[in-house]
């Protein structure tokens, strides 16, 4: 399948977005998505928590976790292997949006977060990556 995921519209997803489902799908959905995909969801997430953070920035994010959360994607998530490749190419313009906010601190709170969901094993995983 080829997609054109310069057509996801992740602003569109911006009311998709809510903290319970964010945790509800990685929680349930870990093995699909991997761990590489839900550090960086946690980076997004952790950026947009300031009131400093700008709109802008915040709206970009929570756009992407939208989409992430959403079952409406370009490529439904059930898909084997592409499943979740749209939604690593939102995160990922998402990160390209808000990498000057991303510093070792909101990346120690992405690590701790995945040690407190899935343990120390996962953290291991992810140093593999």
């Amino acid at each position: 399948m080829d997609a054109d995921f310069g057509e996801i519209e992740v602003e569109n997803y911006v009311d998709d977005y809510s903290e319970d489902g964010l945790w509800s799908k990685i929680k349930e959905n870990v093995a699909s998505i991997g761990i590489s995909l839900i550090y960086k969801a946690l980076q997004l997430y952790f950026v947009a928590q300031p009131p400093k953070c700008p709109m802008k920035i915040k709206a970009g994010i929570y756009g992407a976790l939208g989409y992430l959360i959403s079952p409406f994607d370009f490529i439904p998530d059930f898909t084997p292997i592409a499943g979740y490749t749209d939604d690593a190419a939102a995160i990922g313009i998402a990160l390209l949006l808000a990498q000057m906010y991303i510093d070792d601190s909101i990346k120690t709170q992405a690590r701790g977060k995945i040690k407190n969901i899935f343990g120390v094993k996962a953290l291991e995983k992810l140093d593999e990556d």
